[in-house]
């Protein structure tokens, strides 16, 4: 669970759905879905010149100029954004009660630890290429070897070299070595069970609570759980598509001309914002029941 951005940042990044990557252009962050704990009021700073972003379960985070902005809940102190990740970072991600950022290598984290998942590992303080985090772990992307921390730590052999980028979900990781999909970690519903079709080509990956997805010649392939239909790939979906973001229980990805699409979960209206998202949209990023949206500042509706 990360951001989704439009084409011409995915083919200068590819860190697409694990590490969330800069947009083509900085913009404003348009929220939606749940809001109880203030994850939908997004604070001022963040109307415009946003260049990366991620939404967690009750919090967003944005980049700008290089410091890092946080919002919604603080009860696990997820708001006291440390005063290294005030400047120099490259990439952030939002999990359930912690946060993560990267800078020059270095992963940076804060908020809950009840399974030690804020406490940064000794190798993942330089490095570092790709970052991830979900429900209590997290990933990183080091010289082409997974590490991870907080409530997994198992990393099997094939994540050992040659890993691009990755993704956690709930239970369970995904990361991208060469093309092929490796999937790790709980599997009760299938969301490690790789088809055939995402062992070779796949360009991106991207893991919720018990599903997965990955993106491979501009189609959507999805597997796991889909008990709110997060596995039922719209058509809309199934070509033209730049970018991916699998939510806890939904789905949203970016198409070649701005416009999203997405499918599965929408109790909380994190599928589809009642006021719409006028296109082109610079960025997604699926959370929990929290999506957010980059678009150009001040931009008209058709």
């Amino acid at each position: 669970m990360s951001v989704v951005v439009r084409a011409a940042a995915v083919a200068a990044l590819m860190l697409v759905s694990s590490a969330p990557a800069l947009a083509v252009e900085p913009g404003g962050v348009i929220p939606w879905g749940w809001g109880s704990y203030g994850q939908t009021t997004v604070p001022p700073s963040v109307a415009d010149g946003v260049t990366a972003m991620s939404a967690g379960s009750l919090n967003g985070l944005a980049l700008k100029n290089g410091g890092v902005i946080a919002w919604g809940d603080n009860n696990y102190g997820q708001l006291a954004v440390p005063a290294a990740a005030a400047s120099g970072v490259t990439a952030i991600a939002a999990g359930w009660g912690h946060e993560l950022a990267l800078k020059n290598g270095a992963v940076l984290a804060w908020g809950n630890n009840w399974y030690g998942q804020s406490n940064v590992p000794s190798a993942a303080t330089s490095g570092v290429t790709s970052i991830s985090t979900s429900v209590f772990h997290n990933l990183a992307v080091k010289g082409g070897r997974v590490l991870s921390w907080g409530s997994r730590t198992d990393v099997p052999a094939a994540a050992l070299s040659g890993v691009s980028t990755v993704s956690a979900g709930g239970d369970h990781s995904l990361a991208l070595k060469g093309g092929t999909v490796l999937a790790w970690g709980t599997n009760a519903s299938g969301q490690t069970n790789v088809p055939a079709d995402a062992l070779s080509g796949v360009t991106a990956i991207s893991a919720g609570y018990k599903h997965s997805l990955a993106l491979k010649n501009g189609g959507v392939i999805a597997w796991g759980d889909n008990k709110y239909g997060q596995r039922d790939v719209p058509d809309e979906a199934k070509s033209d598509v730049v970018a991916i973001d699998a939510g806890w229980n939904y789905n949203l990805v970016l198409k070649s001309d701005g416009s999203m699409v997405s499918w599965g979960s929408n109790e909380s209206n994190e599928r589809d914002p009642a006021d719409g998202v006028c296109a082109p949209i610079l960025a997604l990023a699926a959370g929990e029941r929290l999506s957010l949206a980059l678009i150009t500042p001040g931009q008209p509706c058709p």
